[in-house]
């Protein structure tokens, strides 16, 4: 039987969110209805919010989510009713030409449930942030959505690999390839570039340089790990990643801005043969010029990394299992969890960084 439950709501373009009645169904072939444990605050969902993604609204928000399996549809084999889960993104296909190469990470068919949840009052069809929608006391969501993972892991950290701290790790892990002894920068410590300096600290890497505007941001990428720090307002960044990396430049540049001008400083901060990697989401309207040249003359690797090219089945429990064995920080990563009626001012202290994330408890 289809269930209401509460969830946060995205009306309009820029218009404040609102807390509504929605309408659940019932989990149909290869469906989970969830019951939502946590949920981060991401800026991901300030996009939507602001009409940065695309513009089909209502959008029911929120997608950094744990909680416990409620019901499973017809065929669902993977997660059963009970189980602890971290919702993901990217539910892999298993047949696209990306999956079938044995790359699934690049799936090119993700997918998300095929029926949609409603607004009680209206039966307007909702739009789920990256398929997801947890801001609500429950969701309906693809069972290969569901990635099972240690109970002992607190929902409110769990949640977070859903997507920035993923998005981040992978970024440096996955994407950048950072190995033992390489020299790293991270351009913009938010939640997705501190976790970027973490997968590098993760990875071994010997000089790990911090690029941001904020000394308190900065000051909270050092304490992650971080070994040096520097204010771009009034330091050249490219001229001191240069100087803190004997001149050369760093061997992988993380860029987690998404902004021509910070990605520019990237391409130019970077070794000879180095890797350059975008995780900052862009806005549609922007555009990137380099000399062809250069871009042709520095060699290397220029790459974009989606949810940090994770496998979620493969990384969430390996990352949950470093966390409960003490050798990864989550719990540095939320700064305060708040209620369900308290996302639009959740919103708010995210955009004037006052927080890594603000984490939605039910």
């Amino acid at each position: 039987m289809a269930q209401e439950v509460r969830g946060v709501i995205a009306p309009g373009k820029n218009e404040p969110v609102r807390v509504e009645t929605i309408v659940i169904p019932d989990p149909g072939p290869g469906e989970a209805v969830v019951q939502v444990q946590a949920c981060g605050v991401c800026h991901t969902d300030l996009h939507y919010k602001q009409g940065g993604i695309n513009d089909e609204f209502p959008f029911l928000l929120g997608h950094e989510a744990a909680g416990i399996v409620e019901a499973v549809g017809e065929g669902v084999s993977d997660v059963a009713p009970g189980d602890f889960v971290v919702l993901n993104w990217r539910a892999v296909c298993g047949s696209c030409r990306a999956c079938r190469r044995g790359r699934p990470w690049y799936c090119f068919a993700t997918h998300n449930a095929g029926q949609k949840m409603t607004l009680a009052a209206t039966g307007q069809e909702l739009s789920p942030a990256l398929g997801i929608g947890a801001f609500a006391e429950k969701t309906l969501v693809a069972a290969g959505q569901c990635t099972k993972v240690d109970p002992a892991a607190s929902p409110a950290v769990a949640g977070l690999l859903g997507c920035g701290v993923m998005a981040g790790i992978g970024a440096a892990i996955n994407t950048g390839n950072v190995g033992r002894g390489d020299s790293v920068a991270v351009i913009g410590c938010g939640g997705v570039g501190d976790a970027a300096i973490v997968g590098s600290r993760l990875a071994g890497a010997s000089l790990i340089i911090a690029v941001d505007i904020d000394d308190a941001k900065l000051n909270t990428a050092k304490r992650l790990g971080a070994s040096h720090a520097v204010n771009s307002t009034h330091t050249d960044p490219v001229a001191a990643i240069r100087e803190l990396t004997g001149g050369f430049g760093a061997d992988v540049v993380i860029e987690a801005v998404g902004r021509p001008e910070t990605y520019e400083q990237a391409f130019y901060a970077r070794d000879l043969a180095g890797t350059v990697v975008l995780v900052g989401v862009p806005t549609p309207e922007m555009k990137l010029e380099l000399p062809l040249l250069d871009v042709f003359g520095r060699g290397g690797a220029l790459k974009s990394s989606w949810y940090g090219d994770c496998l979620p089945s493969r990384d969430f429990p390996m990352l949950i299992d470093l966390y409960l064995q003490g050798r990864l920080d989550l719990k540095s990563f939320v700064t305060e969890t708040i209620a369900l009626d308290e996302v639009e001012q959740g919103f708010e202290r995210m955009h004037r960084g006052d927080v890594l994330r603000s984490v939605v408890l039910f």
